[in-house]
């Protein structure tokens, strides 16, 4: 993936809403063994680089000196009301230490059981812990669903291919994803049974019928 580096400045602005007036986004820069500091970046430019590589991609931001330093983007608070991105935390990075990031799973492929049988892709876990060098870090990991051939099939953590520089943190027996049987379509209503009516109207009219005979004979004898 293509280096993202991202322009900030430090100590601008009086305030977080001060910086987001000025259409910057505010950002905390905190780790191990560096001082905290607040930074801001242009709104665009940094929506753009979050865009590109998320929380699982070492960015570079570059100082007013024309300092780079790497960092990963730990998380991002949005306006309730118009969605927009208001403040970011940013994680320092030593290239020389192993980090813990979480790294989105990509499913690739096509499952013999959705294709053939017309199951249902389900995808039970959309990314996984992983451990290693900022160096060997990858953006994605892209899982082959080819294996799911019916709906006993499965994919779990351990059946995922990383190279040997990553270790997944995830339990190997983790369901990743499977195959479920189409939805079966809804029983039909049971049918009326034919005469019924017919039946509860032949009844009403002998009934009506006696009735009438009755009142007539009732009428001969008077």
């Amino acid at each position: 993936m293509e280096k993202i580096t991202l322009n900030v400045t430090e100590g601008v602005y009086d305030s977080a809403k001060a910086a987001r007036n000025a259409g910057r986004i505010p950002m905390a820069y905190y780790g191990k063994g560096v001082e905290n500091h607040g930074f801001s970046a242009d709104y665009q430019e940094f929506r753009r680089a979050y865009e590109k590589g998320g929380h699982s991609t070492i960015m570079y931001f570059v100082n007013e000196k024309g300092e780079e330093f790497p960092i990963l983007i730990q998380d991002i608070q949005y306006d309730p009301v118009s969605d927009q991105i208001i403040h970011a935390d940013l994680l320092a990075i030593n290239m020389d230490q192993p980090i813990t990031t979480a790294v989105p799973l990509v499913l690739t492929g096509v499952a013999p059981a959705v294709r053939e049988l017309g199951g249902i892709l389900v995808q039970n876990k959309n990314n996984v812990q992983v451990e290693c060098l900022p160096g060997n870090l990858v953006h994605e990991i892209k899982v082959d669903i080819s294996s799911l051939v019916d709906f006993h099939s499965s994919i779990t953590i351990g059946d995922i291919k990383v190279p040997d520089t990553i270790e997944i943190l995830d339990a190997p027996d983790i369901n990743v994803a499977t195959v479920s049987a189409p939805k079966e379509a809804e029983e039909e209503m049971p049918a009326k049974v034919e005469g019924v009516e017919g039946v509860e109207g032949a009844e009403e009219g002998e009934k009506k019928e006696g009735e009438a005979a009755e009142g007539g004979e009732e009428k001969k004898e008077g």
